[in-house]
């Protein structure tokens, strides 16, 4: 037993032992374990709660954008108290931890630059929410479906089924579209010429009737037709319609198009194709009188 017990205290104190010293911090190979294994802890317990805050949320009544927005910050949350927790555990304090975080910001200003700033992007994201899990965005170019808000970036799902990683910072510093920002319904115009010496009236409530026929346009509000302009070589009119299915827009613009066209076909509506008039003038200029160079 006493072997054991010198061998115990052998291991105690060869663990206890400072290693070096930091800030006046005398820091041993069991203080660097134990604040390890906190962090380590602290990660574990961060996705637990997470996922019970998604289990709490999961049957309430709150805009999806809102649930992961709170579930997100539960598990920053947890791990900036285990960060601390930790740090405390290897003797730092506030004076130590500001020389630290002096130390830490020259090294985010060289280094860390663009990291730093699209997770603090990330974090006025979840807090001022311009965007939110599933809405339709477009920035730079890119358009598609918000399918996850991470620490320093963005999914976005496209429509053919490809997801783009795109850094938190762009969708605070650049322009973005989102179509999702005043509720999930949108109007789309549509535009079609007819040919000139068309019955407009006729023009108008076929327009109508095919943009009533379909079931993802909305009955209220009403479907619109606009005497848009006198083209080159038609009659230009503009059908706006209601949807709330932003997903699908093409595919109910498409859906629109052929019904028209069939609609036209049987009112002997025509759709002209562009065409130029070339109208020939006689002239009585001899041009064999006309001196030559």
């Amino acid at each position: 037993m006493d072997a054991v017990g010198e061998s115990l205290h052998f291991v105690w104190k060869l663990l206890s032992t400072p290693i070096f010293e930091l800030s006046g911090n005398k820091i041993s190979v069991f203080s660097v374990v134990l604040a390890g294994g906190l962090l380590w802890s602290s990660f574990v317990l961060a996705r637990a709660g997470e996922a019970l805050v998604r289990r709490a949320l999961e049957d309430r009544d709150i805009d999806p954008g809102v649930k992961a927005s709170l579930e997100r910050f539960s598990r920053y949350l947890i791990v900036v108290i285990g960060i601390w927790i930790a740090l405390d555990s290897l003797g730092f304090n506030l004076s130590s931890l500001a020389a630290f975080g002096a130390v830490l910001g020259v090294g985010i200003g060289f280094g860390l630059q663009n990291i730093t700033q699209n997770f603090m992007s990330g974090i006025i994201i979840l807090i001022e929410r311009p965007i939110k899990k599933g809405d339709m965005v477009e920035v730079k170019g890119v358009r598609g479906k918000v399918l996850d808000i991470q620490a320093r970036s963005t999914l976005i799902l496209t429509r053919d089924d490809v997801v783009i990683i795109v850094p938190n910072s762009q969708f605070i510093s650049e322009q973005v579209v989102n179509d999702s920002f005043s509720g999930e319904k949108i109007r789309l115009n549509l535009s079609v010429g007819v040919a000139y010496g068309s019955d407009v009236e006729l023009v108008k409530s076929t327009l109508v009737d095919v943009a009533y026929r379909n079931d993802k346009v909305l009955k209220s509000p009403h479907p619109k037709v606009l005497f848009e302009d006198f083209g080159d070589s038609a009659l230009v009119f503009d059908l706006r319609v209601w949807v709330d299915d932003l997903w699908d827009r093409e595919l109910v613009l498409s859906d629109l198009r052929f019904s028209i066209d069939k609609a036209f076909r049987e009112k002997d509506i025509v759709i002209p194709f562009p065409q130029r008039d070339l109208h020939l003038v006689s002239s009585s200029v001899n041009f064999s009188d006309s001196p030559r160079l």
